[in-house]
């Protein structure tokens, strides 16, 4: 069986069969990350076979410093969070935000308590207050956040993805969770610590 460096190479050389295989082996992981982040069937189908076409536009940019399934990766990330911002629908996304550190526990979290309305209406209003929130973010804090969140990447693999040091991934992690909790507080969404001795 080829190899995915091997499939790379033959797909440069416009080998359409070394590119579908290339999508098989990928298809449900790049579906899967296109679902989490538009939480939509239909977009994350649109935005998987998107991101296989600007891969195969792409291919001859493809340097092979990473995998192709890394690279592959990052187009579809890329194109969820233009589709996210074009169409401004963050608030069919369903997710859970730490807004403190990961050894922290505190989190923005929706209450289990089923069955009663009003707390639907809640459960709809934070979700919506999250997502305007992370409207509120600077494109480069909003991206690492989602990826580290909603994706659920380590802070290497969200190094590796975007080409950036671990440390800038940390730090640009640390002030998105911070600009989003001090957005939070400010609507009214979510209390700050009760550290008053009364």
């Amino acid at each position: 069986m080829a190899t995915e460096a091997e499939l790379v190479q033959r797909a440069r050389q416009g080998d359409e069969t070394a590119f579908a295989a290339l999508v098989e082996q990928n298809q449900s992981r790049i579906y899967n990350l296109a679902l989490r982040m538009t939480n939509n069937p239909d977009d994350a189908a649109e935005l998987s076979q998107e991101a296989f076409l600007n891969a195969w536009r792409g291919l001859s940019k493809f340097q092979g410093g990473s995998s192709f399934a890394t690279w592959l990766y990052r187009l579809t990330s890329n194109a969820c969070i233009d589709f996210l911002r074009r169409e401004k629908r963050r608030s069919g996304l369903s997710m859970t935000v730490s807004l403190d550190d990961e050894d922290e526990e505190r989190q923005v979290e929706l209450p289990d308590l089923r069955y009663a309305p009003e707390v639907e209406v809640q459960r709809r209003e934070l979700r919506e207050a999250v997502h305007k929130g992370l409207d509120t973010l600077s494109e480069e804090h909003r991206k690492v956040l989602v990826l580290r969140e909603l994706d659920g990447l380590s802070y290497a693999e969200i190094a590796a993805l975007l080409g950036l040091e671990e440390g800038t991934v940390k730090s640009r992690i640390a002030r998105a969770r911070l600009a989003l909790r001090k957005y939070l507080i400010s609507t009214g969404n979510f209390s700050p610590p009760n550290t008053s001795t009364s």
